[in-house]
């Protein structure tokens, strides 16, 4: 707790070569392993009609994995923690998210 309030976490989840299904799976597992440790979990999964391909050109959007992982850093800065999933040392974004973590000084969290 931190000021009578609960701590809050986000994951850190590669995606690419994975199913929606499997996507899915680990971030159920993910999110109830933090919940049963306490903490509330901030979204990184970004679905939302303003992520749309369509959206994100009309913006000017060219580099779409750019523009998930600025808005992931972004609810990072909401967190105390972040809860890497297996497999995150071979997905950029998430080695980004890591080392962004390590050097503001959140918990680091990994999948068991």
């Amino acid at each position: 707790m931190t000021d009578g309030t609960r701590k809050k976490a986000m994951l850190s989840q590669p995606m690419a070569g994975f199913t929606e299904e499997q996507i899915a799976a680990t971030r159920d597992k993910a999110i109830a392993a933090l919940e049963a440790a306490g903490y509330e979990v901030v979204n990184t999964l970004f679905t939302d009609e303003w992520y749309s391909r369509e959206k994100m050109a009309e913006r000017g959007v060219v580099q779409i994995p750019l523009c998930f992982l600025a808005k992931s850093l972004d609810n990072m800065s909401r967190c105390h923690a972040a809860y890497f999933c297996k497999g995150w040392e071979q997905a950029r974004g998430c080695k980004i998210e890591h080392d962004a973590a390590v050097a503001y000084g959140l918990e680091i969290i990994y999948e068991e």
